[in-house]
C-alpha cells in the first residue's frame, strides 16, 4: 500500500477515525472496539485518529488498551482544546490548557510521545499564535512529533505557520462537504500542510446506509448538531443525489462508500499529487475492512472530476452543522 506524508509522518492512504468506538454515535462495545482495532492494524491501517473530547478520553483509553503491545506499528493522532466541561463541549485554547491536557492524554494513551498533535478547535479568546506557541513548546520537550490543526480558516494556517510548521489539517470534507476546496486546499498545498479530511462518508451518508435523524438512537450527533441534512425531508431528497454515484459504484465493482473514499484519495493537488488522508470513522468491522480496501479502487482522473460533479453543497438540502454548531467554527463559512 503506496504511503502518504504528514511531516515527517509516513501513514497509509486512509486512517482510521475513532471517534465513534466512544463517542457521538450511540453505544458501542469495547469487545469488538478491541477486536476492531487489533484487526485494523492487521489489514493495513497505519493511522489512528481520536482526541481528548472522544468519550472524556475514554477513547485514548481504549486505544491504550487495545493495542498496548502495538504501539510502534501505528501512527498515533489526538487533539486538544475542545473538550466537555459539565456535559458541554467547551474550547479552552490556552498555553496552560493545552499543556495539562497533553500531560493528561500521555498518560490515559501509555505513551512517550503523540505522534500528531492538533488544536481541535481555535478558542476565539486566545491568538492561535499563543496557542500554536504552546504546541511548539511540547515538539521542543519530545512530548509530540508534528502539530495540526482542525476546521481553522486558511488565514489562521498562515498564521500558525508563522509560528511553527503545521504538518496537518483536519476538517471535514466529502462529496456533499466541498468547503476546504475554496481556500483551505491551496493554503494547504502552498504551506505544505497535508490535508485530513474528517466524515469523508458523509456520516454514513455515502455508504447508502444511513437514516433520516428521527429514526436514530439517542446520543447520535445527527439527531442533534449535525442534524439538517438528516432532517426527514431533506434527507429523503439527498438520498435521490446517491443514485448516479451508484452507478459510478458499479462500473467500478466498489461499494458506494468505496467510491467515495476513492474519490478523495485520487484527487491531485496542483501539482498533479495525490496527498489527502481520509479518516472514515466507524465501530463495525466488516466496514472498517471495507473502507481500507478503497485503497485498491483507482479512479482515473476524469472519473473523479465526472463524480466531483454529481453531488456538492449546492445540490444538497441542509447545512452540515445547526446555526449553533456552526458559530463555534473557524473555518470558512461562505461560498465566496
Amino acid at each position: 500500500m503506496d504511503k502518504r506524508q504528514i511531516g515527517s509522518l509516513s501513514v497509509s492512504p486512509i486512517g482510521l477515525g475513532c471517534m465513534s468506538m466512544s463517542h457521538g454515535y450511540g453505544p458501542s462495545d469495547e469487545k469488538t472496539s478491541i477486536q476492531l482495532l487489533n484487526e485494523a492494524l492487521d489489514v493495513g491501517y497505519d493511522f489512528l485518529d481520536t482526541a481528548t473530547m472522544y468519550g472524556g478520553g475514554k477513547n485514548e483509553e481504549l486505544l491504550a488498551k487495545a493495542l498496548k503491545t502495538r504501539r510502534h506499528e501505528y501512527v498515533l493522532a489526538s487533539k486538544c482544546a475542545l473538550f466537555s466541561k459539565d456535559g458541554k463541549p467547551t474550547i479552552d485554547g490556552r498555553p496552560e490548557t493545552i499543556k495539562a491536557q497533553c500531560e493528561a492524554s500521555l498518560q490515559r494513551l501509555n505513551t512517550d510521545v503523540i505522534d500528531l498533535y492538533y488544536l481541535h478547535r481555535l478558542d476565539p479568546k486566545v491568538p492561535i499564535e499563543e496557542s500554536v506557541g504552546a504546541l511548539s513548546q511540547l515538539v521542543s520537550e519530545g512530548k509530540i512529533r508534528e502539530i495540526g490543526l482542525s476546521e481553522v480558516s486558511a488565514d489562521s494556517l498562515r498564521r500558525a505557520s508563522v509560528i511553527h510548521p503545521i504538518a496537518a489539517v483536519q476538517s471535514e470534507y466529502s462529496l456533499w462537504t466541498r468547503l476546504p476546496e475554496l481556500k483551505m486546499l491551496a493554503a494547504c498545498e502552498a504551506l505544505g500542510s497535508t490535508f485530513v479530511p474528517f466524515s469523508p462518508l458523509g456520516r454514513q451518508f455515502f455508504t447508502g446506509k444511513a437514516q433520516e435523524a428521527d429514526q436514530l438512537t439517542q446520543g447520535d450527533i445527527r439527531t442533534s448538531n449535525a442534524r439538517p441534512r438528516f432532517e426527514a425531508d431533506a434527507f429523503a431528497y439527498n438520498r435521490k443525489l446517491l443514485e448516479p454515484l451508484r452507478e459510478v459504484a458499479q462500473e467500478f465493482n466498489c461499494s458506494l462508500a468505496q467510491l467515495a473514499l476513492a474519490w478523495i484519495i485520487a484527487l491531485p493537488n496542483r501539482a498533479g499529487k495525490q496527498t489527502l488522508v481520509p479518516i472514515p470513522g466507524t465501530k463495525h468491522i466488516e466496514y472498517m475492512r471495507e473502507n481500507i480496501a478503497a485503497a485498491n479502487v483507482h479512479l482515473p482522473l476524469e472519473v473523479a472530476e465526472y463524480v466531483s460533479g454529481l453531488i456538492d453543497d449546492d445540490k444538497v438540502v441542509g447545512a452540515r452543522y445547526n446555526e449553533a454548531q456552526m458559530k463555534v467554527m473557524d473555518s470558512e463559512r461562505d461560498r465566496d
